[in-house]
């Protein structure tokens, strides 16, 4: 009789899906600080594969209300530099990160997935001069979609078993 290998992702998620309501929140608010978002997750256990929770993730992700929006925001942490930049660099994006707070209230958001460290720095750059221009309401979209990404992303880091969410860019 053959067995079937089951994937990476069945004993972290089954760890989830059976972890106290406080424990699964926790694991959850470490990849996008919302507690609507959170509870809305927490609630919808058990989820039979990643890619369900992920549809799950991202449905309770665009419903967030503003205030949800805000609390999630405001414990994001800005995106990190890679070691070996310039100093030159450093103050750019330092400078170009306090306009951004300073017009929209809070952080600069953004999924840098995908990117290697060379690119991380010019798209983070860019986007933030890019963003600059939306008005209020449109840039809440758009720190709103890269909340989920963010989040998506953590939850996959986290759920196949490479660490807690907050460390995850």
């Amino acid at each position: 009789m053959q067995t079937r290998a089951t994937p990476a992702t069945a004993a972290p998620l089954e760890r989830f899906n059976t972890a106290p309501a406080a424990e699964a929140a926790q694991t959850l608010l470490a990849c996008l600080h919302s507690r609507a978002w959170t509870h809305r997750l927490v609630a919808h256990r058990p989820y039979p594969d990643l890619p369900a929770l992920l549809a799950a993730a991202d449905e309770a992700a665009y419903d967030l209300s503003p205030d949800d929006l805000t609390e999630a925001l405001a414990a994001e942490p800005r995106p990190a530099l890679p070691e070996d930049t310039y100093a030159a660099a450093h103050t750019a994006l330092n400078a170009a990160h306090a306009a951004y707070e300073s017009r929209f209230g809070h952080v600069f958001v953004i999924s840098l997935d995908d990117l290697s460290t060379n690119e991380a720095l010019n798209h983070v750059l860019a986007a933030i001069r890019s963003r600059l221009n939306n008005d209020l309401d449109e840039e809440r979209l758009v720190a709103a979609e890269e909340l989920r990404h963010l989040a998506r992303g953590r939850l996959i880091s986290t759920l196949r078993g490479a660490g807690n969410c907050a460390t995850s860019h």
